[in-house]
Order: C-alpha cells, then structure tokens, then sequence
C-alpha cells in the first residue's frame, strides 16, 4: 500500500471515528500533498510525500514555540496534535551510529575532505537520508568531519 492510500484510508477512519483534530490533521496532509501534485502536475511518489511531512510538521513545531513563548497553550497543544499524527506517517529515524555509517560511506564513495566538498557530500547524503534522519543535523556532522 502507498503512504498516500493509507493517509486516505486513516482519514476514512478517522471519519468513522469521529477523531476531528485527528480528521483535520489528515486533511490538511491531504490537501498539501493534493497541491504539491497540481503544482508539479504528476503524482507524488512516498518520498515526495514524506518531504511534505516533514515541510509541515517543521511548520507545526515552529508554530508550537511561537505559541509556547505567547503562553497560549490550547493553540499550542492543537499543533503539538498535529505534530504526532504526522509523525506517525514518516518513516523511522535513523540513530547517530547509522547517520554516521552514512556519512563514511558517502565520503568513500565522493572523496570528501575538506569543507569545500560538503555541497557534492550533502548531495550524495540528501536522497540517501531524507526522511530517516534530520538534514540539520547531518550537515552538523559532515561539518564536524570535514572541519
């Protein structure tokens, strides 16, 4: 089954349940993923689907500080609702043992060495590590071992 069949299928679920922040979080999904595909004009596959997880839940957690630090906690715990039922359609992330097996095979294979190649190690690292692990937070580490 594709992510997106089974956004679809959870959202006909959440119907039936009658989950209504759970229903509005999926077709929010829904129709992101829906604009994305009019925008590019072809069908997203699950990775493209995943980058748009990840855009919006990182959206939700910028919206979830903001609200934190203005005090309004019932905004507040509405995005951190979202945040979780979004998080259950990403795939499991990767752990600091695996992002760095990553990141040696990567500077193997492009000879990495210097902080001038990050930009040719990054862009053999994005497509392998999108949605398994933080993009932030691999750069950080190439960082470290180039610098």
């Amino acid at each position: 089954m594709t992510l997106k069949a089974r956004i679809t299928e959870d959202m006909k679920t959440a119907m039936k349940a009658r989950e209504t922040l759970r229903l509005g979080a999926i077709r929010l999904l829904l129709a992101a993923i829906k604009q994305k595909e009019v925008d590019e004009r072809t069908e997203l596959d699950d990775a493209a689907i995943v980058a748009v997880i990840e855009k919006m839940t990182k959206q939700r957690k910028d919206s979830l500080s903001q609200y934190q630090a203005a005090g309004r906690t019932d905004l507040a715990e509405v995005e951190q609702a979202e945040i979780t039922v979004l998080a259950a359609y990403l795939p499991e992330k990767m752990d600091e043992a695996g992002i760095n097996a990553a990141i040696d095979a990567a500077m193997a294979a492009t000879g990495a060495a210097s902080a001038a190649d990050m930009g040719k190690l990054m862009a053999v690292l994005k497509p392998q590590l999108a949605g398994k692990a933080d993009m932030a937070r691999v750069s950080k580490l190439v960082k470290a071992r180039l610098g």
